[in-house]
């Protein structure tokens, strides 16, 4: 594992979106989400959005919020809220620049969030896994799972993109 120094997440805060939007272009280049979409998940739900830094300068984020199992927010849409029903936590985004790759901090965000929705008393998680990231989340105890009625979604992503799902309860 390399080290750095100072390599730490924190709350995301308001002031943070500029950040977020390069690194989102930066590490999505495939997959343009506007700012304000970007925004829209820090406004409807705080507590799932998180900023990596690296001697004080952001180098990763993670958006997640409740959702719906089964079900994926489009790609570059605003939600306008979030569903009351919600039944699973939902992780939207985790991108991390290419400097702290290997340090661990994707598997300690996960870690994190994986108690919050634990706390929040959700069965499930789930994402979508983009840009070969799959052994990633599997090793975070994610199994695709085959929704064919997300395949127009999916391939809005990229054809190897895959909704995966993991077992809280």
């Amino acid at each position: 594992m390399i080290q750095f120094r100072d390599v730490a997440w924190r709350a995301m805060s308001g002031y943070d979106f500029k950040a977020v939007f390069d690194i989102a272009n930066k590490v999505h280049p495939g997959f343009f989400e506007a700012e304000a979409v970007l925004a829209e998940k820090f406004t409807l739900y705080r507590n799932g959005c998180y900023l990596l830094e690296v001697s004080e300068k952001p180098a990763g984020y993670v958006l997640s919020h409740p959702w719906k199992r089964g079900s994926l927010p489009a790609l570059d849409t605003l939600l306008g809220q979030l569903p009351a029903d919600a039944d699973s936590y939902y992780i939207h985004d985790l991108a991390l620049l290419p400097l702290t790759r290997g340090v661990g901090a994707a598997g300690q965000i996960v870690a994190a969030l994986t108690k919050h929705a634990q706390a929040m008393g959700f069965a499930t998680m789930s994402l979508v896994a983009v840009n070969g990231s799959v052994a990633f989340w599997e090793k975070q105890g994610f199994v695709a799972e085959e929704r064919p009625e997300l395949a127009d979604k999916l391939k809005a992503y990229e054809d190897a993109a895959r909704y995966m799902v993991k077992q809280l309860v």
